[in-house]
């Protein structure tokens, strides 16, 4: 038997880069797995193809974390299609870089809607579902929140919201059996990092000189992580945050 067989898991942002690559690790795992997108539709159906050719269970789900009625929908739907869910990848993100000076409330807003405000939309709504046997709440966070990096400080503020929100989730959700954790990546190669330009940047060579393993991480270094914490291999480990920064820290 596979480690999540009968686990009905919900991956937001899930359509490309870690978020993909966590809902075909958890999958593979034998969770039936809902790839949530906001708006690249053909993303998420391309990691439910993926899926379901290597016969894993999946479905695509539209939704925006930071809006309310999108993430009640999200949740509806993942009942009516696999019942009522065990485990929640809060992956959804967005960041950008700005000195203060370049700091607008639409900077702000933009990130905080979606690293913050939509996490714990998510997990309120998920929350509400899961049954008396308990079930495993993991958020994608980021090393960046330790950095002190120039220019970070909305994104590294989100993020470090994230961290504490976990470690007081875990004691809140904690008498229902709901464990809570988070991830916090370093430097990823992902769509969204060479898109930016990161990927053969001086940026990442900076990271790279200070990362002790001396590589910069692939999305399936943080999937394994999130799949230790949505098995029962992690049934002790809740309120903690795990780094899977290659030593960045």
């Amino acid at each position: 038997m596979s480690r999540l067989t009968g686990k009905v898991a919900i991956v937001t942002g899930a359509s490309k880069g870690i978020g993909a690559e966590v809902a075909r690790e958890l999958a593979a795992a034998g969770a039936a797995v809902v790839v949530n997108y906001a708006g690249s539709r053909a993303g998420a159906e391309s990691v439910v193809s993926a899926i379901r050719a290597a016969d894993g269970k999946a479905i695509a789900v539209q939704a925006d974390v930071a809006k309310t009625a999108d993430v009640q929908r999200l949740v509806a739907q993942t009942i009516e299609a696999f019942g009522a869910p065990d485990i929640l990848v809060n992956n959804a993100g967005v960041y950008e870089f700005a000195p203060l000076e370049a700091i607008t409330a639409e900077h702000f807003h933009r990130q905080f809607d979606t690293n913050v405000l939509g996490l714990l939309q998510v997990t309120q709504e998920v929350a509400r579902h899961i049954g008396p046997a308990g079930g495993s709440v993991i958020n994608i966070s980021s090393v960046v929140s330790r950095l002190n990096l120039p220019g970070s400080s909305v994104y590294a503020g989100t993020k470090a919201a994230v961290d504490l929100i976990t470690r007081v989730l875990a004691k809140e959700l904690g008498p229902r059996k709901i464990r809570v954790n988070a991830v916090n990546p370093g430097m990823i190669e992902t769509e969204g990092a060479r898109a930016q330009g990161i990927i053969g940047s001086d940026f990442e060579k900076d990271v790279l000189a200070q990362t002790p393993l001396k590589r910069i991480g692939q999305p399936e270094d943080v999937a394994k992580v999130v799949l230790f914490l949505a098995s029962g291999e992690s049934g002790w480990v809740s309120g903690d945050t795990i780094l899977a920064s290659g030593g960045l820290q």
